[in-house]
């Protein structure tokens, strides 16, 4: 054997032993040559002389003997402008493109450039000849969309280098020498606008990693009061199929306030990644009023698409997403789902023969999904400015088992848990997030003992619910019965949105604090003049509607102030006149005070409802 080269020795499914007499390195890029095709290809295990490669293409051809080409180069992507907008593969082969190239039905071993060659962009100089720069540090900007791309020194160059030459402000494509960097030894390096970096190799070139405490705002109601996400944070979506796992997704990416989105369809149903496909370019994004696919961009492996793909998608995809970081933005990492990934890793640690873990998993399954986790985060870049990767993952137990490995290795890792329920899911509660499971250990937009305090109101609720199943609505006293139904009503008017209303679709911050506040105030009130259930259950319908009818009506409206004081006349017929509530609504400024949406007025607001909150007699829990 001479140079690079090594020759099939066996075949098992997408995996092929490999006989060779050279340098290989783990996780090295190889060719299986069969013919005139060209077959990618993973070093996954080197032993002695032989090493087991897990091919991206389907290995039907490959025979003993075939030739493998081993480029001494790590699985890569490219990194450069022209990324946002993209539907690519697990390895980053444009699908559009390809699709124009070869039809619908993707032949075997073919790869195209993932970015585009022939566009020019406008780049503007940010470094001077004679200036120091290092590795990450930006050389200029480009302008991909609304977002300002910086065009940084490769990561891969670890010393401090000179800028010997520096294009001037003009058109150029990713191809051209826009830089020319000299080191201490003279040896000079000429730079394009892009470069590649290995994707199981986190991007950490920055000054240092921050804790995730500023919350990431989705404007979904259950997950920014109770079940909070932070900047830089992680959070996991486990449920049975059917249960809303990726239209709560796309919901996400359409409203968090991120700056970049990337979506990793890493094993889904195709007919589930077609439709986020033909949907994400017709979205507009309610942040800039452009398409949303403008600055987002899909990886997409299909379970039909080869396993091994599947696999390398996630790791494409965060590795996109660090990049993105390092230009001090704030990118959002939505990854569906994550249970097809660990089954692509189940199938090869099986062909591989090593010894298996709990349901056949590889024994080493919660050290590749905690490793994946552990990318995401805030950091402070070099130059002061903040960046964070959030990564949120959906999971599909099977039989919506939560107790089943992938799950329970995810749990060990992110710091919020977002629980699908069937159960709410077919009462078309949604988002059918489960708010007796969930949980999070980050600070949200609500104080934290009033988020437990909603908790404890809710559980509380439904043991009474589950009561009544069995003694029936007779068997029930009138506190319990009251209990039942503001437990109900908090779920049904503000844990539920929907999504095809305009106005309840999203719901911004301040709208958030005020509607809970008030809804906190009631429920905490003591409404001691209803006189039986029947009332009572009269008297929380009335309610219901009228929040359902606030939550369609414009933030500060004529409408949405009237709803209020519609609302604030309701309560007080039946809520005890010597309750700290009813004296806060009893106030004539209230309701105008906390309708204006400036931050003055929110802020006295607040200072009157917290002013109550402390004057309330009741105990911490009060339920």
């Amino acid at each position: 054997m001479k140079g690079n080269i090594g020759f099939v020795k066996a075949v098992n499914g997408n995996m092929v032993s490999v006989e060779f007499d050279c340098r290989v390195k783990q996780n090295e890029v190889a060719y299986v040559i069969v013919g005139e095709l060209r077959l990618k290809s993973e070093v996954v295990r080197i032993t002695n002389d032989h090493a087991d490669l897990q091919v991206f293409d389907s290995t039907r051809g490959i025979m003993t003997g075939d030739e493998v080409e081993f480029t001494g180069e790590l699985l890569s992507v490219e990194l450069g402008p022209g990324l946002l907008g993209n539907v690519y593969d697990g390895l980053q082969n444009p699908l559009y493109e390809m699709s124009e190239s070869y039809g619908y039905f993707l032949e075997k071993g073919v790869t195209l450039p993932a970015l585009p060659k022939d566009v020019k962009w406008e780049f503007l100089p940010t470094v001077k000849e004679g200036e120091r720069v290092e590795k990450g540090d930006c050389l200029g900007t480009v302008m991909e969309g609304l977002i300002k791309h910086r065009i940084m020194v490769p990561f891969k160059l670890s010393e401090s280098y000179e800028v010997a030459n520096i294009v001037v402000q003009g058109e150029y494509t990713i191809s051209d020498i826009i830089a020319t960097l000299r080191d201490d030894r003279g040896r000079e390096f000429p730079l394009t606008m892009s470069f590649n970096w290995p994707v199981k190799r986190a991007i950490n070139f920055y000054e240092e990693r921050l804790a995730p405490e500023e919350p990431l705002i989705t404007r979904i109601r259950i997950i920014d009061t109770l079940f909070p996400v932070s900047k830089g944070g992680t959070y996991c979506i486990p449920g049975p199929f059917g249960s809303g796992k990726t239209v709560l997704q796309q919901i996400t990416s359409r409203n968090a306030m991120a700056d970049i989105v990337i979506i990793a369809a890493c094993g889904e149903r195709a007919g589930e990644v077609v439709e986020t496909i033909r949907e994400f370019p017709e979205i507009i994004d309610p942040r800039t009023g452009n398409p949303l696919m403008e600055r987002t961009i899909i990886i997409c492996n299909t379970s039909s698409m080869p396993v091994a793909a599947r696999e390398a998608s996630v790791y494409t995809a965060v590795t996109l997403a660090e990049y993105y970081r390092q230009m001090g933005l704030d990118v959002l990492l939505l990854a569906d789902s994550t249970s097809r990934w660990a089954q692509a890793m189940r199938e090869r640690s099986g062909r591989l023969e090593e010894i298996p873990g709990e349901e056949a998993f590889p024994a080493y399954l919660e050290t590749l999904i905690s490793g994946f986790y552990e990318r995401a985060g805030m950091v402070r870049l070099k130059d002061g400015s903040t960046g964070s990767v959030t990564i949120g993952g959906t999971i599909s137990p099977a039989g919506g088992n939560f107790e089943e490995p992938v799950t329970q290795a995810t749990l060990k890792v992110v710091g919020t848990f977002h629980a699908l329920s069937r159960d709410r899911s077919d009462a078309r509660r949604y988002p059918a997030i489960e708010p007796l499971e969930s949980w999070s250990t980050y600070k949200g937009i609500i104080d934290a003992k009033h988020r437990e305090w909603i908790n404890k109101l809710l559980t509380k609720s439904y043991e009474i619910e589950q009561m009544m199943k069995v003694i029936g609505e007779e068997g029930t006293s009138l506190n319990d019965y009251i209990t039942f139904l503001k437990g109900d009503l908090f779920d049904s008017v503000y844990l539920q949105q929907n999504a095809f209303d305009e106005v309840d679709a999203a719901t911004p911050e301040d709208r958030q604090k005020f509607v809970f506040e008030m809804l906190f105030h009631i429920l905490h009130g003591n409404f001691s003049l209803l006189k039986d259930k029947e009332e009572a259950r009269h008297f929380a319908h009335h309610l219901r509607q009228c929040f359902l009818d606030l939550n369609s009506a414009q933030w500060g409206s004529e409408q949405f102030e009237r709803i209020t004081k519609n609302i604030q006349e309701s309560v007080e017929k039946y809520m005890d006149k010597d309750s700290g509530l009813s004296r806060l609504l009893l106030r004539s400024s209230f309701v105008d005070t906390i309708i204006d949406s400036s931050a003055r007025r929110l802020k006295k607001a607040k200072t009157i409802l917290k002013e109550d909150i402390e004057a309330e007699t009741d105990d911490e829990t009060g339920i």
